[in-house]
C-alpha cells in the first residue's frame, strides 16, 4: 500500500514511470551504503521472490493436474454411463434368449440369469438372487418336487453326482423333469474362472428320437428276425433270467421240437432236459456240466459241446455271454463234415496201409539197389586190385631189363610199354577214386600240410609232360600251410594240372595260391582252347570230354568228376572261369592252417647216382608168385639179395637154415588164408627184431594205412613206382653208413 501512495495513477504515465526510476535508484544507493546485516535481508528478499516463482509454477501445475482430473472425471463418467447402458443390453440381450442363461463368478456366486433360467422349476426360482452360491443353486435343484430323478437314485446322491460335474472344464448332461420334459444342461468355464450355464428344453428332440428309437428297433427286429429264419444255423437267446427270448425254426429242426413247445418265456432248464432224453452228448461237457453252466449267474466263459441225434446226425453247440447276463446259444449241423472226417479217416488209414506197403517195397528196392552198390564197389576194388597185381609185375619186369638194353630201338619200346602201363595205371586208380567217392565209403584224414611242399612235387611231376608239349609251367612257392587231406587235395591238384597240360596246345601252364582271409585259394590257369559255358557244368560228369580227338591213353573223362567229389567231400569251394579262346582257371579255397608246424607229404627226393644198392638183402613176402618173381628180378638188377616167400610162415621156415637177417621187409598186404600184411611183419619182427618194412598193396583205403602206421610201417602201392622203391632202399643206406 506505501507503494501504491508513493504514484498516483492518474498521473500521466511518463510522471509515474520517472517516478519509480527515481525510487529504484534511490533505493538502489541505498542497498549499496547499508552494511553486511543488510546484505543478508537482501538475500533473503532474493530467497523470497525465488520461492513465489516456485510457488506461482507449482500453481499453475495443480490448476492443470485439476484440469486433467475434471477431464478424467467427466471420461469415467461417461464410460460408467456406457457400461450401465452395455449391462443394460446384455441384460435385454440374455433375456431375448430362448435358453435358460446363468453366470457365477470366479467365487462360484450368481452374478445374473435371466428369466427362463430355471423355467422348469417354479418353485425355486424366487431364490435365483445375485450372491447365491452354485452349491446353494444345485441344493435348491437337488429339493425341487418338478425335478424327475432316475430310477433308484437318491437326492442327495444326485445332489453329490452334479456337483462332481460341476469340477469339469465342459459338461453337457441332460435332466428329465415333471411331465414328461427334458432339459439339456450345458456348463462351461471360462478363462478367467466364471461359470456360465445354459438350459435348453429338448423335450421335442428326445420324443422324436425316442419314436425314431423305438421305430429302429422295430426294424432291427424284424431284421434280425429275417435274417435268423434265414441262416443254417440254430439260434436262440436266453435273457438273464434263464428264460427263452428268441429262437428260429432252424433251432427247433435241428433238435427235433415241434414249434409249439417252444415260445418266448419258456425256461431253458426244461428244453435242456429234453435234450438230455432226446439226444446224447459227445465227449467234453457233460449234460450236468452245461446246466450248471447255464445256471450260473454271470461271469461265464464261452462253451461248446456236441449233441447227436440218431445215427449220423452231429450237432456242434456253441454257448456265449451277452452283456446283460442273458446268453446265446448256436447249433450247427456238422453231419456232413462228421461222415467226411470218418472218410478221411478210413482214407487216412488205407494210405497209411499203402505207404506203409510201399515203404517196405522201397526199402527192399534200397536194400538191392545198397547190395547191388556195394557189390559193384567191392567188384571195382577187387577187379582194381587183380588189375594192378599184374600191372605192377609188369612195370617191375619192363624197368629190370630196360637198363640192360643197349639197343635204343629196343629201349624205346619198353619206354613206350612202360608210358602205356602208366596210363593203365591212372585209369584204373581214377576209377578207383570215384567208385570210392560215389559209395561214399571215402574217408578224409584232415590233418596240416605244408602247401610249398605239395607244390614243389607237383612242379617236379608235371615239368617233363609240360616241358614235351612246350608249355612253360610255372609253379610259385608258398610258405603257407592249409588243413585239409594230403592225399586227396594232391589229387584234386593232379587232376587239374594234368588236364591243363593236356589240353593246353601252346602257351603256359600257372599254379599259385595266395591269402584270402582264413582261406588259402589254390589257382590252376592255363592258356588252352577255354570251356563254353553252356559245357561247364557237363564237364564234371563221368566220362565227359570236350576234345574228341582225345584217346582212352588220355583218360576216361574221370578227372573232374574226382575234383568235384573230392572238393563236396572235403568241403573245399571249387569255382571255375573260362573265356572260349584265352584259357580256364579252376581254384579250390581250403582253410589256411594256424599250427606253427606242419606235416611234409613225402618230402623226400631221389637220391643222386645210379640205383645200385649193392650189400643189402630184402626178405620179400608175396603171395602172387609173378608179383615176387618180378620184384625179386627188379632188385637183384640193382645188386640187393632177395629172398623170397609166399607167407610168413615160409619165410621164417627159409630163414632157420640159412641165418640170414634180412635188412628190410617188403610184403604184400593180402596173403592167403585170411593172413595180412601187418600180422606177418609183426610175426617176423618178434623173431628177427624191429627191421624196417614197407606194406605193398593195391588197396588205398584209409582203413589198411591207419592199420600199418599203428606199427610204424608206410605203403607202397601197386603198381608199384620203381623210384619210391629205390627212395626207400636208399634209406636204408644212408641208415647203414650212419
Amino acid at each position: 500500500m506505501p507503494a501504491i501512495a508513493l504514484i498516483d495513477p492518474t498521473e500521466p504515465l511518463e510522471r509515474q514511470n520517472d517516478k519509480l526510476l527515481r525510487i529504484c535508484d534511490a533505493l538502489m544507493k541505498r542497498v549499496e551504503q547499508i552494511d553486511d546485516d543488510r546484505g543478508v535481508a537482501y538475500n533473503q528478499f532474493q530467497r523470497a521472490v525465488l520461492l513465489e516463482d516456485q510457488v506461482r509454477e507449482r500453481t499453475r501445475d495443480l490448476e492443470h493436474a485439476l484440469d486433467l482430473l475434471n477431464e478424467s472425471n467427466a471420461r469415467l463418467a461417461a464410460a460408467i454411463r456406457e457400461t450401465e447402458r452395455a449391462r443394460s443390453d446384455l441384460a435385454g440381450a440374455i433375456e431375448t434368449i430362448q435358453e435358460g442363461f446363468a453366470l457365477f463368478d470366479p467365487d462360484d456366486r450368481l452374478v445374473l440369469c435371466n428369466s427362463r433360467f430355471a423355467m422348469h422349476l417354479p418353485d425355486i426360482r424366487h431364490a435365483l438372487e445375485p450372491g447365491l452360491t452354485f452349491e446353494g443353486y444345485v441344493a435348491l435343484v437337488s429339493r425341487s418336487a418338478h425335478l424327475d430323478l432316475p430310477p433308484g437314485m437318491t437326492r442327495e446322491e444326485w445332489l453329490v453326482s452334479r456337483m462332481a460335474r460341476h469340477g469339469e472344464t465342459h459338461v453337457v448332461f441332460n435332466v428329465r423333469m415333471a411331465g414328461d420334459r427334458w432339459v439339456q444342461v450345458s456348463e462351461h468355464r471360462m478363462t478367467r474362472g466364471q461359470t456360465v450355464v445354459m438350459q435348453t428344453d429338448v423335450s421335442d428332440i428326445i420324443r422324436s428320437e425316442r419314436e425314431e428309437h423305438g421305430k429302429l428297433l422295430d426294424d432291427q427286429a424284424r431284421l434280425i428276425r429275417a435274417t435268423l429264419e434265414h441262416i443254417d444255423q440254430g439260434v436262440c437267446i436266453v435273457d438273464p433270467r434263464g428264460r427263452l427270448a428268441g429262437f428260429n425254426r432252424r433251432m427247433a429242426t435241428l433238435l427235433g421240437l415241434p414249434l409249439t413247445y417252444l415260445r418266448p418265456g419258456l425256461d431253458v432248464d426244461l428244453v435242456l432236459n429234453r435234450l438230455r432224453s432226446d439226444a446224447s452228448f459227445g465227449p467234453g461237457p457233460s449234460p450236468d456240466d452245461v446246466l450248471a453252466w447255464v445256471r450260473q449267474d454271470g461271469g461265464r466263459k464261452p462253451l461248446r459241446f456236441e449233441l447227436r441225434r440218431g445215427e449220423g446226425k452231429w450237432i456242434d453247440v456253441f454257448a456265449a455271454e451277452m452283456p446283460d447276463r442273458g446268453f446265446v446259444m448256436s447249433l450247427t449241423d456238422v453231419s456232413a463234415e462228421r461222415e467226411s472226417a470218418r472218410a478221411l479217416h478210413e482214407a487216412n488209414e488205407m494210405l497209411e496201409a499203402r505207404v506203409a506197403s510201399r515203404t517196405l517195397e522201397l526199402e527192399d528196392a534200397l536194400a538191392v539197389a545198397e547190395r547191388a552198390n556195394a557189390s559193384r564197389t567191392r567188384f571195382v576194388a577187387a577187379a582194381s586190385h587183380d588189375l594192378l597185381q599184374p600191372l605192377s609185375a609188369a612195370k617191375l619186369y619192363l624197368s629190370s631189363i630196360s637198363d640192360e638194353m643197349s639197343d635204343p630201338y629196343h629201349r624205346e619200346v619198353v619206354n613206350k610199354a612202360q608210358n602205356a602201363l602208366a596210363s593203365v595205371q591212372d585209369i584204373i586208380e581214377a576209377l578207383l577214386d570215384i567208385s570210392k567217392l560215389e559209395s561214399g565209403r571215402a574217408a578224409a584224414d584232415i590233418r596240416t600240410v605244408d602247401l610249398g611242399t605239395l607244390l614243389a612235387q607237383l612242379r617236379d611231376e608235371f615239368a617233363p609232360a609240360a616241358a614235351l608239349k612246350g608249355l612253360k609251367l610255372t609253379v610259385r612257392p608258398s610258405a603257407l600251410r592249409i588243413t585239409t587231406d594230403p592225399t586227396y587235395i594232391k589229387r584234386i591238384l593232379q587232376n587239374l594240372m594234368a588236364n591243363a597240360i593236356r589240353y593246353t596246345e601252346s602257351g603256359r601252364v600257372l599254379v599259385g595260391a595266395r591269402r584270402s582271409g582264413g582261406m588259402v585259394r589254390i589257382g590252376v590257369h592255363d592258356t588252352g582252347p577255354g570251356i563254353p559255358e553252356a559245357e561247364q557244368e557237363n564237364i564234371f560228369k563221368e566220362f565227359h570230354r570236350l576234345g574228341r580227338r582225345a584217346s582212352a591213353s588220355e583218360g576216361l573223362g574221370l578227372g573232374l568228376a574226382i575234383v568235384d567229389r573230392a572238393c563236396a567231400m572235403l568241403g573245399h569251394p571249387l569255382t571255375l572261369a573260362s573265356v572260349p579262346g584265352r584259357g580256364t582257371a579252376f581254384t579250390v579255397a581250403v582253410p589256411l592252417s594256424e599250427r606253427s608246424g606242419h606235416i611234409p607229404i613225402d618230402p623226400r627226393r631221389a637220391l643222386s647216382g645210379d640205383w645200385r644198392h649193392d650189400g643189402l638183402s630184402v626178405l620179400v613176402i608175396e603171395n602172387d608168385l609173378d608179383m615176387r618173381r618180378a620184384l625179386s628180378l627188379l632188385l637183384q638188377s640193382w645188386g640187393v639179395r632177395v629172398l623170397g616167400a609166399g607167407s610168413a610162415e615160409e619165410a621164417l621156415r627159409r630163414l632157420g637154415p640159412s641165418g640170414l637177417r634180412p635188412d628190410a621187409l617188403l610184403v604184400d598186404f593180402q596173403l592167403d588164408d585170411g593172413e595180412t600184411g601187418v600180422r606177418a611183419i609183426q610175426r617176423l619182427r618178434r623173431k628177427l627184431g624191429r627191421l624196417p618194412a614197407r606194406i605193398v598193396t593195391a588197396n588205398r583205403r584209409p582203413e589198411v594205412a591207419a592199420e600199418a602206421r599203428r606199427i610204424g610201417v608206410e605203403m607202397l602201392y601197386k603198381p608199384l613206382d620203381p623210384l619210391m622203391l629205390h627212395l626207400f632202399l636208399g634209406s636204408l643206406a644212408l641208415g647203414r653208413m650212419g
